[in-house]
């Protein structure tokens, strides 16, 4: 039977230490502030940013939160993000997706200053995770990351397979796997919808990230004894009249063939809220020019 990855107690005591940070930076009299930008009137997109509004007061963080709405212009989101960059105040921008459809999302991502985009989707910051100089690494992957860090699960000789290829999680993390670095230092496979004979690497796996977004399509067979299995995946499904949230691993079996595993919820979710904090703290570190305590990796 598995070990549960708890990455709710793991973003714990993120927050804790970020706590820590902000402190440091009160000290020298700067106050960390993200600005949460909703161009959306979907309740799921409101609740989330509530919830990243709400991590960020828990740890001292201040927020913006700028009116704009789902029926506006593409120019007006990009004059709301340059009045952002220009504030010295806010330390970073997020901007929630999804956007409407008459709003192109590269664009609002190119817009936002490097040194403000805590996501880590703007290309600047890309290349730099990529050349294994990150400034922001993608909170997701790099929740993964402390994820795997907090229960020294080792990646440095290990196979690892991301089953997914997008630009917010699956070119990040094999991106993050392949880097001569702690966390990283990994033979990594990375699978897609155009992989042929999936099952076969993923049973070479010592570490398999699923991330393809797609309920259950892992399940226990298709996994090799001992791997540690990281489901990025939140699918809402109906089971027995009822929306529920599923992963991309059907748990249940995999849970009998792994060492270790995520549940869904309460796996990689919490991660990535914390590490969306981590990012705006370093931010306001770097913009500053101060050196605070975070946590590793």
């Amino acid at each position: 039977m598995a070990e549960i990855i708890d990455g709710k107690a793991v973003a714990q005591d993120i927050r804790d230490g970020l706590g820590n940070a902000v402190k440091e930076l009160e000290e020298e009299g700067i106050t960390p502030c993200l600005a949460t930008v909703l161009m959306s009137d979907d309740p799921a997109a409101e609740k989330y940013v509530s919830m990243k509004q709400s991590d960020c007061e828990e740890v001292g963080i201040a927020t913006r939160d700028p009116e704009i709405t789902a029926e506006d212009s593409a120019e007006d989101l990009y004059n709301l993000i340059e009045e952002l960059n220009n504030d010295p105040e806010v330390h970073g921008i997020l901007v929630q997706l999804p956007l409407p459809d008459h709003v192109e999302e590269q664009p609002v991502i190119d817009q936002i200053s490097p040194q403000k985009d805590v996501d880590g989707f703007h290309p600047e910051n890309v290349g730099k995770l990529v050349i294994g100089n990150p400034r922001f690494k993608p909170c997701t992957p790099h929740g993964v990351q402390m994820l795997l860090d907090a229960y020294d699960i080792e990646t440095e000789g290990k196979d690892a397979v991301v089953v997914g290829r997008s630009n917010i999680v699956g070119k990040p993390m094999a991106n993050i796997f392949i880097q001569k670095a702690d966390g990283g230092n990994a033979t990594t496979t990375v699978c897609h919808s155009r992989t042929q004979d999936l099952e076969s690497k993923v049973k070479q796996a010592d570490i398999l990230v699923a991330a393809a977004g797609v309920a259950e399509f892992i399940d226990g067979s298709m996994i090799s004894e001992d791997t540690i299995v990281i489901d990025v995946g939140t699918n809402s499904v109906e089971r027995d009249g009822e929306r529920t949230l599923v992963g991309d691993v059907e748990f249940e079996s995999a849970e009998q063939k792994a060492s270790a595993i995520t549940p869904v919820p309460g796996g990689v979710g919490p991660m990535t809220r914390a590490m969306l904090l981590y990012n705006t703290v370093k931010a306001a570190a770097l913009q500053n020019d101060v050196d605070v305590s975070l946590p590793k990796q």
